[in-house]
């Protein structure tokens, strides 16, 4: 069973700024409070197309597991390693065209896959409308970027359960009706998938929302004090968190 949402929302802001905004979103949770689940952030790869002039990017984020505590409570330990306190490695991939005027990105969980696999991705564009103006004035004055959401939840563990029982899921579902069965009979591989996918879909959502609320404030902050401004407080922010490290 696969489950997808998607979003559309406008930022106030011109696509240079909400692309920057991307890239410096978890910078530091002094900047982006809302990015305090974010542990760590790498880039892996960054480079120019000479071809086509666009930036194509890698990174890897560790964020506190995505997967709720409610979700968590439905698998055995042989899966969970008996503890809901898990990290998880985010995988993430950014094409930007400035030409153009478009964004593309796509982020995936690459441990706990076994048991639901989450893939975000997002288009962001300069409006159509702006586009065309902006072609037509040979400038990039657009005041709006355009961004679409798609996150697609797929639970693999409830695939698993199913492919392994085969005709044993009837006869569990059998013994069910007579009273008895374990977990996963008294559960059935499709009510685990589509209680995982559930969860993890309505905890996205709120995921979401702080996301964007996050993009809000780092775009603020870079219309208030420039890009400068926000570098000099992420630097202060990191110093601070090494002072306070060292003690």
């Amino acid at each position: 069973m696969v489950l997808i949402h998607t979003t559309n929302h406008t930022y106030s802001h011109p696509f240079p700024t909400v692309t920057l905004a991307f890239f410096l979103r978890y910078c530091s949770p002094q900047l982006n409070p809302f990015a305090s689940h974010v542990l760590s952030t790498d880039t892996i790869a960054s480079h120019i197309d000479p071809s086509t002039g666009r930036l194509h990017t890698t990174r890897i984020h560790l964020k506190k597991s995505r997967l709720p505590p409610a979700v968590m409570k439905l698998l055995p330990a042989t899966l969970t390693g008996g503890t809901s306190d898990k990290a998880s490695y985010i995988l993430e991939t950014s094409t930007v065209d400035m030409r153009e005027g478009w964004m593309a990105t796509e982020s995936r969980n690459l441990n706990f896959v076994g048991v639901l696999s989450v893939v975000e991705r997002q288009l962001y564009a300069v409006p159509k409308t702006g586009l065309a103006a902006a072609a037509a004035a040979d400038n990039n004055n657009n005041t709006t970027t355009d961004v679409e959401t798609k996150v697609v939840y797929r639970s693999r563990l409830g695939e698993r359960i199913r492919d392994r029982l085969g005709q044993a899921q009837a006869q569990a579902e059998a013994a069910v009706s007579e009273g008895g069965g374990g977990f996963f009979a008294r559960l059935g591989a499709r009510g685990i998938q589509r209680s995982i996918e559930t969860l993890a879909s309505t905890k996205t959502q709120d995921q979401l929302g702080k996301s964007r609320e996050g993009m809000r404030m780092i775009l603020e902050r870079l219309r208030q004090t420039g890009v400068m401004g926000v570098l000099e407080l992420r630097k202060m922010a990191n110093q601070r968190g090494m002072e306070a490290a060292a003690h």
